[in-house]
């Protein structure tokens, strides 16, 4: 490993913008499909520049967008197309606000006996269970009753009485998930559990169409979801990769007009958790909708994380994890984890000033604006 990505580097930026996610997903010109016609690829008559082409479907209560270069395969748009099917299929499979998903008909059987589940979800589950160990529990996949206890999931934010807290508390824990290899089935071994993948399923359905992608030939591209959840394969120009990376914005967590800076991927997902979108007010005090699943409570201290992961399921989940863990113990799994590095938003005494913790990040992947 570089110093440069040993060093953690504080610096104080004003801004004037509030999260989000993504800014600009390119500086070129996006030419959409429109009724399953495409252009022609090539440059830009316009700018002189290289465009991209865009598709489009909602999912998972999000837009995902897809983008390929101009330069693309004959096969290209129908593979695009196959990933946003691919997507919709996951979702159907992954959603708890379907009675007939895996996940709900594991939810309802899995306290009994064990439930035998589709080899790939198999996986992902003993991903989110390592992840879950490595974060100290920062990441867990059981922690759904807790936003539901907080309102959160209707969108109606609630302070919950100690009583119920502890009570929720008890059904919480991925300690309590059993997989079997061999069959692979999953048990639970504490009734009441039951998992909810919304923190790492977006990254997820993102590494799936980019294999579907790069299956079929596809090699330079960008994918995101709702935008705070992207994957970048290849170049924005294929025939200068170094030179042009996908850029994506990082904006301000607290005011809405600017961004703090631009992101470089290359070959790499990035994913951004804050909870500017989501909080509410008690008695003067602010609580945000990222709650630490270990004391019950919305995790504070920290604006925002942006974190940079080889795939969008790791990215999706550890921005999560690390908005929960704070910039010393984010520092920590860094330097366990090389290859992951991470962006991390403070408060500061000043509302247009916050402070950016960038752990693990290469001088060239970050820009500050």
């Amino acid at each position: 490993m570089s110093p440069s990505r040993r060093t953690t580097r504080r610096q104080f930026l004003s801004g004037e913008s509030a999260v989000e996610a993504l800014g600009d997903l390119t500086h070129g010109e996006l030419t959409h499909r429109d009724g399953g016609r495409l252009p022609p690829p090539g440059p830009s008559k316009k700018t002189g520049e290289t465009y991209l082409v865009q598709f489009a479907r909602t999912a998972m209560a999000c837009e995902f967008q897809i983008f390929l270069t101009a330069d693309h395969s004959p096969r290209a748009p129908e593979a695009a197309l196959s990933a946003l099917d691919l997507i919709d299929q996951l979702e159907d499979q992954l959603t708890v606000y379907r009675d007939h998903s895996e996940i709900c008909q594991l939810n309802r059987q899995a306290a009994s006996y064990p439930v035998e589940v589709e080899s790939q979800l198999f996986a992902l589950l003993k991903r989110c269970l390592l992840l879950y160990e490595e974060t100290e529990g920062a990441f867990d996949i059981t922690a759904g009753p807790l936003t539901r206890l907080w309102g959160f999931y209707k969108r109606e934010g609630r302070l919950p009485g100690d009583e119920q807290l502890q009570q929720t508390l008890a059904d919480i824990g991925s300690r309590h998930i059993q997989l079997d290899d061999t069959d692979t089935t999953v048990r639970f071994l504490q009734p009441g559990i039951e998992l909810n993948l919304g923190g790492i399923g977006k990254g997820y359905a993102l590494d799936r169409a980019a294999a579907r992608l790069q299956s079929s030939g596809v090699d330079h591209f960008l994918l995101h979801g709702g935008r705070s959840s992207v994957l970048a394969r290849g170049a924005k120009i294929p025939a200068d990769p170094q030179a042009n990376p996908w850029t994506v914005g990082i904006g301000h967590p607290r005011r809405p007009d600017r961004r703090l800076g631009l992101l470089q991927l290359r070959d790499q997902a990035m994913s951004t958790s804050g909870t500017a979108t989501q909080s509410f007010h008690h008695h003067g005090k602010r609580y945000g909708h990222i709650l630490d699943p270990r004391t019950g409570w919305p995790a504070e201290g920290v604006l925002s994380v942006s974190v940079l992961s080889p795939d969008a399921a790791t990215a999706d989940a550890l921005s999560t994890a690390f908005y929960v863990l704070g910039p010393e113990k984010t520092e920590a799994y860094c330097e366990r984890h090389p290859e992951v590095a991470a962006l991390v938003m403070l408060a500061t005494g000043s509302a247009q000033e916050v402070e950016v913790v960038a752990i693990n990040m290469p001088n060239d992947a970050w820009e500050t604006l």
